[in-house]
């Protein structure tokens, strides 16, 4: 059984995702670098083959939190100008 990625933490907001993608080209462009990240660092992380230093993991996996954090921003902004849109 294979392992699942944990850097795919934004999965269950997809349709957000999907919509800030079409609004902000911005958007779309940390999303998909993170998305790249988050791959390959579990690849890294899962791999067989020759180990790679600490520093590089280590590395890897704090700028994806800054992704991380730029991306969590966009979704509570989006969501929130819905909500106000509904009132």
């Amino acid at each position: 059984m294979k392992n699942q990625n944990k850097y795919r933490k934004f999965q269950l907001q997809q349709k957000n995702i999907e919509a800030l993608e079409k609004e902000s080209t911005r958007f779309k462009r940390v999303y998909s670098e993170y998305e790249n990240m988050s791959n390959e660092l579990w690849n890294l992380e899962n791999s067989t083959g020759e180990p790679v230093p600490d520093d590089f993991i280590n590395a890897m996996i704090l700028q994806t939190s800054y992704l991380e954090d730029e991306i969590e921003d966009w979704l509570i902004q989006f969501n929130d100008k819905k909500t106000e849109t509904k009132h």
